[in-house]
């Protein structure tokens, strides 16, 4: 690995893979935005540490040797770990005689009686707030579920990998003094708070409080989950969402959380929903912002933020139907049965890894002072050049922060907000980042984007071992290691039911031909968007291409190869920001902290470097004959000094051992923009206004009737949700009954709807 100090005073590491097949280093912070942070408790040696399997324990794990030992090696590992912070002993006495809640418990006091008696009642209410949240550690129960989670974990996975590396720099970050840890990790299955809450109390972290998402638990499986260090919110809580700083819940729950960071307990914070994933949830931002308002407040003097990434083979409970979300209290019994069903079955490989820890108060420090939210800037940059009533403006840049959703728990200011927000956002771009690519997503991807109607298996190897070429080339890490032969057949076997495989003896190859329902098709959509955020700046950059070749069209009278075509730097930069302008960023994995023209010009450049594009210089024999429409005037007086200077171009190229690399790219973004364009037709069938919720469950329902051949995914439409509410087609408004959308008067329009709608396809696939 080699660095050098940029123009703008960035460290840039350029990493050299050896053979093309080195694993890249930890993910570091953002220098944008923790500056600091970014030569703290990382150190290049640590990349070189190798991986372990937490759930092997052996006699080497324990203080005792012998053959009984190895017998019983796991249970007396258990016993063995520490536990090295807890609550206080009067944490209730704490909460009472707190001044955040005394002030709401004196005011609503002198309201009624005024004596002192009145506060006895209070006093009972705020324990019973307070039980709703967490409950005392119960060490025998933790320490007997953990072993029985060691058990169930080894029938489940064939191992979980941990960094060494990255747990060293981890451990490092826990010795800084009276700052605690809050680590913020992905989501991807309902397993993720047991099996993440076993890592850090196995490695040493202590016992993390692990909060509890949307998820209704019953009253039985709430206690046990309350015991082993799970933490809720208050019931009540989701009742009123507009004043919870005013109302004894959020004060209680405020105080708890500066008590817990105060105890140095690590708190584990989860930033999506299995579900909906890339996503912030609106249970993470009421956490996030505690956090936050522990740390303005001065409970602690700062706060370290690890972003965490997991990656599962096979996610258990991942890919349940949306029809069962939240129609039932999730029951002790039924999580029994799960975990039985789910020992008949093999789940493959898992990988957790740690991203570099950063200073809370430095991000606050960078993001907060002079920061300000423009309104909806995508009304004045992306409206007018789909409607065509202007210019589209790049000088402007898209404001990379939007707004809350309506959940929000916690009242804040709105720089407070937008603060948390950006936040969450850039710690879950952390994560994804950080998160390792599984086997089963690599050929995934290949057999839904590239084989469709099936290939050999002599041919997806190849396949395979040159996506993975890629993959480590734009610095991710992958979750697996060995032969090629046995990785391929390792994840065909994981995917077995939503395939077929024949073998053709007289040549001696298999062919695996996906299966065409829509379960399997389903399947294989949900493994392969591991790989989008992987690819993202390519996979933005041929659909750009993809829409100036759509524009070219017109101009090319005969069938040219694509060698032959040259397209300018600004032409694509324009696409490029249209497109980036369209997508949010979360959604593609990018960090938000970056304006657009930062991503522009990187997504150029990765185009360069695989291949897709060559400079091309002016006088070259391509550059009048693969831009005809070059010659023609379409500016008016005012640039005509501009357009004789000669504008730099690129011609189109396909990449030598990449064939078919471009079409590809556009169709691993086709689902994402598929599912925008039928939001657009959608948008002409409901009644408006409405809320959010019935609008997303009808439009769910839509992409159903529509497409019959694979499920819709909700994610996808909470993204068109988000994209058409920062652009000014969805409108919401605020009304005694809560937030309703209204549809924009513009496209009241079937014609400004159409126009909407042809502007997405320019980039889809045809």
């Amino acid at each position: 690995m080699k660095a050098w100090i940029y123009d703008s005073g960035q460290k840039v590491e350029i990493f050299i893979p050896f053979l093309d097949y080195s694993r890249p280093p930890s993910r570091r912070c953002c220098q944008t935005c923790t500056p600091m942070s970014w030569g703290r408790f990382y150190h290049q040696q640590l990349s070189s540490l190798g991986f372990r399997d937490v759930i092997r324990v052996t006699e080497e794990d324990t203080r005792y040797r012998g053959w009984l030992v190895r017998r019983v090696c796991g249970f007396l590992a258990v016993w063995d770990w520490k536990v090295p912070a807890d609550t206080p002993r009067d944490l209730p006495s704490r909460i009472c005689c707190s001044k955040r809640v005394r002030d709401v418990t004196t005011g609503w006091s002198r309201g009624s009686s005024g004596d002192s008696e009145s506060h006895w009642p209070w006093k009972e209410e705020i324990l019973k707030i307070l039980a709703e949240i967490q409950a005392p550690l119960s060490l025998l129960m933790l320490r007997l579920c953990n072993w029985a989670l060691l058990k169930l974990l080894n029938c489940l996975f064939l191992n979980v990998q941990l960094h060494r590396g990255q747990l060293e720099m981890v451990l490092r970050a826990r010795k800084t003094p009276d700052v605690p840890l809050v680590f913020l990790s992905t989501h991807k299955s309902p397993l993720d708070g047991l099996l993440l809450s076993f890592l850090l109390f196995s490695q040493g972290l202590g016992v993390p409080r692990v909060t509890v998402g949307g998820q209704a638990c019953s009253s039985r499986l709430r206690a046990l989950l309350s015991r082993l260090g799970g933490i809720f919110l208050p019931l009540r809580m989701g009742q009123m969402p507009s004043k919870q700083d005013e109302g004894l819940p959020g004060a209680v729950l405020a105080v708890y959380i500066e008590e817990v960071l105060r105890s140095q307990q690590p708190l584990l914070i989860f930033l999506e929903e299995p579900s909906v994933t890339q996503h912030l949830s609106a249970p993470a931002r009421e956490w996030l912002a505690l956090v936050y308002r522990a740390v303005r407040d001065g409970a602690v003097p700062d706060v370290l933020l690890v972003p965490m990434g997991i990656a599962y083979d096979v996610a258990p409970g991942a890919l349940c139907r949306e029809g069962a979300r939240g129609a039932q209290p999730l029951g002790l019994g039924t999580c029994l049965w799960a975990a039985c069903q789910a020992m008949r079955r093999n789940f493959g490989c898992v990988q957790v890894d740690f991203a570099q820890p950063f200073s809370l108060q430095e991000f606050v420090a960078k993001n907060l002072v002079g920061q300000s939210c423009p309104g909806n800037p995508l009304e004045e940059l992306l409206l007018p050049t789909i409607l065509g009533t202007c210019p589209s403006q790049l000088e402007q840049k898209k404001a990379v922060v939007c707004g809350p959703g309506p959940a929000t728990a916690v009242s804040l200011k709105a720089e407070e907000e937008i603060l948390v927000t950006k936040l969450g956002l850039h710690c879950l771009s952390d994560g994804v980042s950080c998160s390792a690519v599984m086997a089963v997503a690599i050929t995934s991807v290949l057999l839904l984007h590239k084989h469709r109607e099936g290939v050999f298996f002599s041919r997806l190897m190849q396949d395979f071992a040159w996506l993975l070429e890629k993959i480590l080339l734009g610095q991710h890490d992958v979750g697996f290691s060995g032969q090629l032969c046995v990785l391929v057949q390792h994840s065909l076997i994981l995917l077995k039911a939503h395939i077929t495989c024949y073998h053709l003896s007289p040549i001696g190859d298999i062919a695996v031909v996906p299966k065409a329902s829509a379960e399997a098709l389903s399947v294989l959509s949900h493994h392969s968007a591991a790989i989008l955020p992987v690819l993202a700046h390519e996979a933005v950059g041929a659909c750009a291409i993809r829409a100036l070749l759509a524009e070219m069209l017109p101009f090319l009278r005969v069938p040219v190869s694509l060698s032959s075509v040259v397209v300018s730097q600004d032409e694509l930069h324009r696409k490029t920001l249209e497109l980036l302008r369209l997508l949010p960023l979360n959604l593609l994995g990018l960090q938000p902290c970056q304006p657009l023209d930062y991503h522009s010009q990187d997504i150029m450049d990765k185009l360069l470097l695989c291949g897709l594009l060559e400079a091309e210089e002016p006088g070259s024999e391509h550059w009048g004959k693969g831009r005809p429409w070059a010659r023609m005037d379409f500016s008016d007086s005012d640039s005509d000094s501009e357009s004789s200077v000669p504008r730099r171009c690129f011609k189109l190229s396909e990449p030598q051992g990449s064939p078919g690399f471009l079409l590809f790219l556009w169709r691993l973004l086709s689902p994402v923009l598929r599912t925008y364009t039928r939001a657009v037709a959608f948008l002409g069938r409901p009644s408006w206004p409405q809320t959010e919720a019935a609008y997303v469950e009808a439009l769910l329902q839509f992409l159903a009737e529509e497409d019959s051949v694979e499920y819709p995914n909700r994610s996808l439409a909470l993204s068109s949700l988000q994209a058409f509410k920062e652009m000014g087609v969805l409108e919401e408004v605020q009304t005694p009954a809560g937030p309703l959308l209204h549809l924009a008067q513009p496209f009241h329009s079937s014609v400004n709807r159409g126009k909407l709608e042809a502007f997405i396809q320019q980039f889809l696939e045809p």
